[in-house]
């Protein structure tokens, strides 16, 4: 049951850009997959990026690129929102990068960009689990230097891998969602039919957790409803800016 409303709830919680912003070929002379769409302007800004094709427990083939940092910290895997695709995110990925010193791990879900499938909410768990698996075992990251980096509905999948990895260095919910039927309505349970149920989750995510969402939020019609579950949140992991200030995270990774 859970996957008929898994899959009506996605003909309305996904948006994948039509058509994908990039493509991907194979290069001749490497054998090696690249995105010509990628300026060689961009590229000369990192240290070496990758493209990758990761095949998914549920049979998607999906694209992942990582962008490398010689002086690089820690490894951040970046879940993106809706509507978007590694394509279009490139060029923010290359600044997180370098502002940051951190390795970049970017990935499309099933049906987005030049990724196989369809979108669903579990597919997009098993996307997750593909590349961080790839993150563990072809580039040798430790749990306890990698920060799993979650905006909009990529915080469904951010959320729920990081509920089951207790030795992350830390998790980043920007613009994240409470569940997905909460965004259009303040509902005070938990619903079978629901999708994304990050509220029922992030009490087991058991890293220091930083909330990046705005305040004042009267220009969205449902925006208010999103910030009620960060205010939870910030309740529940202590992540006011001013008190992560003096914790390691925001040290290590140069922001203060």
């Amino acid at each position: 049951m859970g996957g008929v409303t898994s899959s009506i709830a996605a003909k309305f919680a996904f948006f994948p850009p039509s058509p994908p912003s990039y493509h991907v070929v194979t290069d001749e002379q490497s054998g090696n997959l690249v995105i010509p769409e990628i300026s060689s302007v961009i590229v000369r800004k990192v240290d070496g990026i990758e493209v990758l094709r990761l095949p998914t427990r549920r049979g998607s083939e999906i694209i992942a690129v990582y962008l490398k940092n010689n002086r690089a910290k820690g490894t951040l895997l970046y879940s993106h929102g809706n509507a978007a695709d590694i394509g279009q995110m490139f060029d923010l990925f290359v600044e997180l990068s370098a502002h940051l010193r951190v390795n970049i791990m970017a990935y499309d879900y099933s049906g987005y960009g030049q990724s196989t499938g369809k979108p669903s909410e579990y597919n997009t768990y098993a996307d997750i689990e593909a590349v961080y698996d790839c993150v563990k075992t072809q580039y040798a990251a430790k749990d306890e230097d990698l920060i799993l980096y979650g905006q909009s509905v990529g915080s469904g999948p951010t959320v729920d891998l990081a509920s089951r990895l207790p030795n992350l260095r830390a998790v980043v919910l920007h613009s994240g969602i409470l569940s997905g039927l909460r965004v259009l309505s303040p509902v005070k349970r938990s619903y079978w039919f629901d999708i994304y149920k990050n509220v029922d989750k992030i009490g087991l995510v058991n890293c220091p957790v930083l909330v990046i969402h705005v305040v004042l939020v009267n220009w969205l019609v449902f925006g208010r409803l999103r910030f009620c579950f960060w205010s939870i949140v910030m309740t529940w992991k202590s992540v006011f800016m001013q008190e992560l200030r003096n914790q390691y995270l925001l040290n290590d990774l140069n922001l203060v």
